[in-house]
This record gives structure tokens, C-alpha cells and sequence, in this order.
């Protein structure tokens, strides 16, 4: 496994080099995204993927699976997610969040069978969303520039030091036998990618341009889960207006595709341009993110730690 642990990350080294020496179309970068011209084509690149074979593999999955099925998986791999989002509270002072993801484990846990099934939430128990990355900026660290990583997704510098922390708190990672947590990590891939089909295409539709589109919507909803319930909404529209010739998406289409921007906000990277996330992210995106429907961090998504011990900076999001 340590061999595919060194040519995994080489891999992710060749490409953003390729992307910085490859790419100087945008001559004015957006304020807050000065690496655009190599973020649009690693952006590019991570759609190609998605739609080559991450998007066709999700498909295959949503039609031998049925929507059952597919719930408990999303359910079993939540629960992981509740109690890495509990750590997370607590780190944040929220203790009232903390102790509802706690019962929330338990519950799940003793109740719904290792958490196949979801009874806190049928109890009234809220489900939470937190990150190393938004733990950082609780405590006032800077978001830096934006980045898009290769086959790994949107992030910030601020989040992508914090996903050094959620790559190695994956505790599917510390799984024996070596092949079981090879298997849970692929289904939770291909389930993650599975449950933002939907949103992708709608994305896709909506936006006149993907990059702008995803970019804001992950930037919006980072600082939105920051800020809390007492901030506004996100509305989902660019930060900015796209350079190097495209199109900023329209204020309509924006509106029209909240879901789509959601889910570009907290899943998977590099599918058909939902990859903003988050996250933690959307639906086109589809290496690295959370699942929008089981608040799974992007910590869930990276491949553990021991199969790749030479691959300790870059995450699945």
C-alpha cells in the first residue's frame, strides 16, 4: 500500500504544477481568488474526472442500490460525522451543540444499530456540521486565498491547514483489517458522489459560469456556518465578477439553484462544476466533500491515513 501511497500524491504534485505552468488566461484575478488562473484549470481538470468516471460509477450505484439502501449507508457513515462534529463544538465552546451530537452518537449507535438507522433525528435531536477548518476561523484565523486542489476539491488556505488535522482524525483509518477500511472508504466515496447527482445537473443549469458560481457558494457558506444562525443566509452568487472571458451567473439563476449551490458549498470536488464545498463541500464535484443530507465532514473523504502515509496535506473535499 506505501507504493500506492507515493504515486497517489505525485500525482496530485504533477497535475498542480502542470496547472500553475499551463495556465495565465485570467489577467486579472478576482479579489480574494489571486491564484484563478490555475484554480480555473484545476477546476477543469477534477470536472474531467468527475464525469469520466466518478459521476458514471454514483449513477451505477443510485440504480442497483434503492433509496433504502442507500439511506442506511448515508446514515452509517453520518454517525461518523456526528462524532467528529461533536469534537469540534466543544474545541468552539458550543457545549450545547456538543452534548446533542453526543446523544446523538449514543442514540444512533445503540438504537439504530451502529447507526444504520437515524432515531435522534426522529427524536428532535439537530444534526450539526463542523470541521478542524471551521474551528480555525471560530477563533478569528484568516480564510486566505481560495484554492481548488487537485481530485480533492475547493478549500482556503485557512481550510486546508485544517484538513491536515481532519485527514488523520479519520478514524476509518485506523480500521483493521487493512481491506475492510478499503471498502468503507469507496462506498462512502461513491455514496457521497451518489447523493448529489441532482444537484450537479442542476447546476449545471443554472450556471452560466461553473467556476464563479461554486466559488461563491463555497466561500458564502463557509462564512455562514462561521458566523452562525444570527448571520444572514447565503445567497449564493459570485464574490465577484469572473474574468478571462466568462460569464458571472445571473442573479436569477443564482436564485433559482440554492440547492446547487448547498451542495456546492459542502461536497465533493470536481464533478460537473458543483465541487465547492464542503465541504466539507457540490453535486458536480465529486472527490472530497461532505455529504449534504448526513452533515458528514470532509474529513470522512480522504483516503486514511496509513494507506498513504507520505500524502499528509491534501484531503478528499
Amino acid at each position: 500500500m506505501r507504493v500506492c501511497g507515493s504515486r497517489f500524491p505525485a500525482l496530485v504534485v504533477a497535475v498542480s504544477l502542470l496547472a500553475l505552468a499551463g495556465c495565465a488566461t485570467v489577467t486579472n484575478p478576482t479579489p480574494g481568488d489571486p491564484l484563478e488562473s490555475a484554480n480555473r484549470t484545476v477546476f477543469k481538470f477534477n470536472d474531467a474526472v468527475d464525469r469520466a468516471v466518478l459521476k458514471p460509477v454514483a449513477q451505477g450505484y443510485n440504480w442497483v442500490l434503492p433509496q433504502f439502501a442507500r439511506s442506511v449507508v448515508t446514515n452509517f457513515f453520518g454517525n461518523f460525522g456526528d462524532a467528529y462534529t461533536m469534537v469540534n463544538d466543544y474545541l468552539q465552546g458550543k457545549g450545547t451543540d456538543g452534548t446533542e451530537d453526543l446523544m446523538r452518537v449514543a442514540m444512533n449507535t445503540v438504537f439504530g444499530v451502529g447507526g444504520l438507522f437515524d432515531f435522534a433525528s426522529q427524536a428532535g435531536l439537530p444534526k450539526h456540521y463542523q470541521d478542524f477548518g471551521l474551528t480555525l476561523g471560530h477563533y478569528g484565523v484568516q480564510q486566505g486565498p481560495y484554492l481548488v486542489i487537485p481530485l480533492l476539491g475547493p478549500s482556503t488556505v485557512r481550510d486546508g491547514a485544517g484538513l491536515v488535522v481532519d485527514y488523520f482524525a479519520d478514524p476509518i483509518g485506523y480500521i483493521d483489517p487493512t481491506w475492510v477500511a478499503t471498502t468503507l472508504y469507496g462506498v462512502r466515496l461513491i455514496n457521497t458522489r451518489a447523493s448529489l447527482i441532482g444537484a450537479s445537473d442542476l447546476l449545471s443549469d443554472a450556471a452560466l459560469d461553473k467556476y464563479s458560481f461554486v466559488r461563491g457558494g463555497y466561500l458564502q457558506r463557509r462564512q455562514y456556518e462561521i458566523d452562525g444562525s444570527s448571520a444572514a443566509a447565503p445567497v449564493y452568487q459570485d464574490v465577484g465578477e469572473p474574468t478571462g472571458g466568462a460569464a458571472a451567473p445571473a442573479s436569477g439563476a443564482a436564485a433559482a439553484a440554492p440547492a446547487a449551490s448547498a451542495a456546492a458549498a459542502t461536497a465533493p470536488a470536481g464533478a460537473s462544476g458543483a465541487s465547492a464545498a464542503v465541504a466539507p463541500t457540490g453535486a458536480s464535484g465529486a472527490i472530497g466533500g461532505a455529504n449534504v443530507n448526513s452533515g458528514v465532514p470532509g474529513s470522512q473523504y480522504t483516503p486514511p491515513s496509513r494507506f498513504f502515509p507520505s500524502f499528509p496535506s491534501f484531503h478528499f473535499r
